[in-house]
């Protein structure tokens, strides 16, 4: 049996617009061969835009890496040879197509982990930077910190004048 904490986060790259599918295609691949123990999670990261059209704005989900899929998993020769055999990827981003495990810096930026509450180290009132996102590299004041939503409310200075946003815990980091 597999240690969780042998596994780490590895990018697929997939054939253009086939991400759902080959998200729907590794977790049935997954259930069929009993791989819970290797393979833990597969993750196409979305974000929130909001678009304007016909003079109405609406918000509309995107991939945020186009052509890329997320897996976290325990390496073995058998695990990369059933997940590069799944229809419609092309195989593992890293040196000759061999797995490169992604920091733990990369992970948080891209949010594919959630923050717990306990190592979220801001309290209301702390001095933040926002790190990823439309807002990087402004700095604000955390005002409110939901934890069931895992967001925080941070007040930023934008053209002049304070205006509160609404930043997930891994957008954040204290100053």
């Amino acid at each position: 049996m597999a240690d969780l904490s042998e596994a780490k986060w590895y990018v697929l790259h997939v054939l253009s617009t086939y991400e759902n599918m080959v998200l729907n295609n590794l977790n049935n691949m997954v259930a069929n061969n009993n791989l819970g123990d290797y393979i833990y999670e597969v993750v196409v990261p979305m974000e929130d835009n909001i678009v304007e059209k016909n003079g109405k704005r609406k918000l509309v989900q995107s991939k945020k890496f186009p052509g890329y899929v997320f897996i976290k998993m325990i390496y073995t020769n058998y695990i990369w040879y059933m997940v590069t055999n799944t229809r419609g990827v092309t195989g593992f981003v890293g040196p000759a197509g061999r797995p490169c495990p992604l920091t733990a810096e990369e992970i948080k930026r891209m949010g594919l982990e959630k923050i717990e509450a306990s190592d979220l180290k801001v309290v209301v009132g702390d001095e933040v930077r926002v790190v990823n996102g439309p807002l990087e590299s402004f700095i604000g004041v955390v005002e409110e910190i939901n934890l069931e939503k895992q967001k925080v409310r941070v007040c930023v200075s934008m053209f002049g004048r304070q205006t509160p946003v609404e930043l997930e815990f891994n957008q954040i980091e204290k100053i």
